[in-house]
């Protein structure tokens, strides 16, 4: 497949010369356990680019959202190096160089749409009267304009996790970080929030960082694939994406789209087996 690629030493490389948003270096993570420790990650080398949109994928397990949680400050590690923006996790949480879109969209469910995505602008310390402002610009990013005083409850899953989106990108993180985001939703609205995340990174070309089990959504979004093997998680390959920046769904219908898809389930594969 001469239209997929993949570099000698792909994990430290980006498809630009754009400085380095992410540096992994040898990044290991080992749990302690009553009876023996377990390793998450062994030996991480990863070098993400600013404004590429890589997405890390792996079998259950395979410690995809730890790597993602690491780099968010969310787990330490146990060997190794990471650099956020040049500096650690830790300094780039405190200076809100990120923001992060769990699994489920954890909405307050006594808040409105509005109130929910105000909360943390009004937590850095701007008044309600700029919160608003700038919550309102957001929502109407994710095409929520006019569900403002909506609670979660009355929207559907996929408005809930747009509403979670909004929420990371209303204090304009350099870095939007997703962990699974739309995994629990059914295959239409996955495809229709696939699209829309799509055509946001196309217009504002901030770094993402993306876990998912699906290999089609992976191949759909990225810039860049890293494929990671069984736990202890190891980089088995990284896949650069010939496929054109600007992308619409029927993308996944052509032959270059399935030469992709097919690279990353062989080297799932290929971790497997290893």
């Amino acid at each position: 497949m001469n239209s997929v690629s993949a570099n000698a030493n792909p994990a430290l490389a980006s498809r630009t010369d754009a400085r380095p948003a992410v540096e992994v270096r040898n990044a290991s993570v080992v749990y302690q356990t009553a009876d023996t420790p377990v390793a998450a990650l062994s030996d991480i080398d990863l070098r993400i680019g600013e404004g590429e949109f890589v997405s890390l994928i792996g079998p259950s397990g395979c410690g995809k959202t730890t790597l993602l949680r690491v780099i968010a400050d969310l787990e330490p590690i146990s060997a190794g190096s990471v650099l956020v923006n040049g500096v650690t996790p830790h300094d780039a949480r405190l200076a809100r160089a990120y923001g992060y879109v769990f699994q489920s969209p954890a909405l307050f469910p006594w808040r409105n749409v509005l109130a929910n995505v105000m909360l943390p602008l009004q937590i850095q310390g701007n008044s309600a009267s700029q919160s608003r402002v700038i919550a309102l610009e957001h929502l109407e990013r994710v095409g929520l304009s006019g569900f403002e005083k909506k609670y979660p409850w009355q929207l559907s899953g996929g408005m809930q996790q747009r509403v979670s989106i909004a929420r990371a990108l209303a204090f304009e993180p350099k870095i939007l970080m997703m962990d699974e985001p739309f995994g629990a939703l059914d295959e239409i609205t996955r495809d229709r929030l696939n699209e829309q995340l799509q055509q946001l990174w196309q217009r504002e070309r901030r770094t993402v960082v993306f876990v998912t089990h699906s290999i089609a959504e992976a191949v759909y979004l990225s810039s860049r694939i890293v494929v990671m093997s069984p736990r202890p998680g190891r980089i088995v390959k990284v896949i650069e994406s010939p496929l054109p920046d600007e992308r619409v769904l029927a993308l996944r219908d052509t032959q270059a789209f399935m030469d992709v898809a097919h690279a990353v389930r062989e080297a799932l594969a290929d971790g497997h087996n290893d």
